[in-house]
């Protein structure tokens, strides 16, 4: 062989040698580019979390309103101070356009998209710049706790279950009628997003929906001279908890016109005549024996029409429907004589103002605002006990929920019900949607007692009532 040939063949080999070294040497970059490539993907998901998606570039924050600040303070596992509404629909719930839904109308609610901090002197709200948290089906029990540094730090959460939406929020955001306004878009966006033409009636925010994020508390505060309460201390209703802290829900459906005709027979407002059935099924299935501290059922009443505020934060006071049981033999009408007169003598716009200015003022004292959060939370704690003894039970009533005609379609009902507080294991709720008014009784009591010596009145007073609950008495 000649020597050109040998050296061909040897240049050859060498050159397959430095392509198979190549070829080695580009795998192992390759590898390397991969490694790289999901350590930054990693790292961009990490940064996801945190994605700012308000359109300034410095975190807003704001103050919580003068209801608020008892809420985080008080608040735990047992005790959550959570609120439910749920809007029935008539057809199953798509679970990716309710997400879409929420992701479309969060940004613009301010006080949703908020998350709780806390400072030396109080807590406050700064801007949640977390992902968007994500809906989820029903699974456990209802009200539950918002633990510090879960939901993605988010104070509600939206879940469905079949053809029912869910909307739980932390009192410390809003009260009923601040959430409703979020809830009713919500439902809007998530009704346009499957059947578009609904879009056809408009894409926005609806002309009724409020933004509206003042403190209505310190802007219709005026300087009354108040000493404080005398309340005395109230019935308390006591028994055998469910198992594994669930809750039980009754609720009871009816027409409305009937329960306002009937209302009208006693000379009483719907209000009125509700809240005195609710005392009087307590009376006759849980006083035994008197003398007894009186039944007192707390009412909120929304603020907002005696000062045209569109707040979506708290604005409400806490009013008292009183019974004192004088003997064993007490007729309804005794039970609504008292209810009725102890429930106008306080639902009027001065005694309303003084109600809140006293806590307002008591907020505005400098020597106490200079005071550290740690101390005040000691007070404000002995101070919520010591007022939570003075009620029996709490009723609230949400009124009408309206919906504009073009969606009433897709629509079937809707109710609310609250968790249960110090010294209230029982809670009622009332809403209308439509014709029908739904009275739904939560608890965390076994027994059922109370719920229907409640229902049983309004069928003995010819109201037609469908009861339904949600399954935990059966298990």
């Amino acid at each position: 062989m000649k020597n050109t040939d040998k050296n061909e063949i040897k240049i050859e080999q060498q050159i397959d040698i430095e392509t198979e070294r190549i070829k080695k040497n580009q795998e192992k970059l390759a590898r390397k580019q991969q490694k790289v490539a999901k350590k930054i993907e990693k790292k961009q998901a990490k940064l996801a979390e945190t994605v700012n998606y308000s359109s300034s570039e410095v975190q807003d924050w704001d103050t919580l309103d003068n209801t608020a600040h008892l809420f985080p303070i008080v608040a735990q596992e047992h005790m959550t101070n959570v609120y439910r509404m749920s809007i029935t629909l008539y057809e199953d719930v798509d679970p990716t356009s309710l997400q879409l839904a929420l992701e479309q109308v969060l940004p613009w609610f301010k006080i949703f998209h908020s998350t709780l901090k806390k400072g030396f002197f109080w807590f406050y709200f700064e801007e949640n710049t977390k992902k968007f948290p994500q809906i989820h089906e029903e699974e456990d029990v209802p009200c539950r706790y918002f633990a510090p540094n879960s939901n993605k730090d988010y104070m509600f959460r939206v879940s469905h279950y079949k053809n029912r939406v869910n909307l739980e929020v932390f009192h410390v955001l809003a009260d009923g009628a601040g959430s409703i306004y979020f809830f009713r878009e919500l439902i809007y966006h998530y009704l346009r997003i499957k059947h578009p033409k609904l879009n056809e009636y408009g894409t926005g925010l609806s002309s009724e929906t409020s933004l509206n994020t003042e403190d209505s508390y310190t802007k219709n505060y005026r300087n009354y001279t108040m000493h404080g309460y005398n309340t005395p201390n109230a019935y308390i209703i006591e028994g055998e908890h469910l198992k594994n802290h669930q809750m039980g829900l009754m609720h009871a459906y009816m027409n409305i016109n009937e329960v306002k005709k009937v209302a009208k027979s006693y000379e009483a407002t719907l209000n009125e005549y509700l809240v005195s059935v609710y005392a009087y099924g307590i009376y006759k299935e849980c006083i035994t024996s008197v003398p007894s501290k009186p039944i007192t059922i707390a009412v909120p009443v929304d603020l907002r029409p005696y000062y045209n505020s569109t707040t979506t934060k708290n604005f409400f006071v806490m009013v008292r429907g009183t019974f004192k049981p004088e003997h064993l033999e007490h007729t309804f009408e005794d039970v609504l004589s008292q209810i009725k007169s102890t429930l106008r003598e306080q639902i009027n716009k001065d005694n309303l103002e003084r109600l809140f200015s006293f806590t307002v003022g008591n907020e505005q004292i400098t020597i106490l605002r200079t005071i550290p959060l740690f101390l005040k939370s000691a007070g404000i704690k002995w101070y919520y006990k010591r007022t939570t003894t003075t009620s029996t039970s709490t009723i609230t009533n949400l009124g009408s929920f309206k919906v504009k005609p073009e969606y009433e379609p897709y629509i079937k009902n809707f109710y609310t019900f609250l968790s249960r507080s110090y010294c209230q294991d029982i809670k009622g709720s009332i809403c209308s949607y439509k014709d029908t008014l739904t009275f739904t009784i939560s608890t965390v009591l076994k027994d059922t007692y109370i719920q229907k010596a409640v229902f049983r009145k309004l069928a003995e007073d010819g109201i037609n009532v469908e009861i339904e609950t949600n399954g935990v008495y059966y298990e």
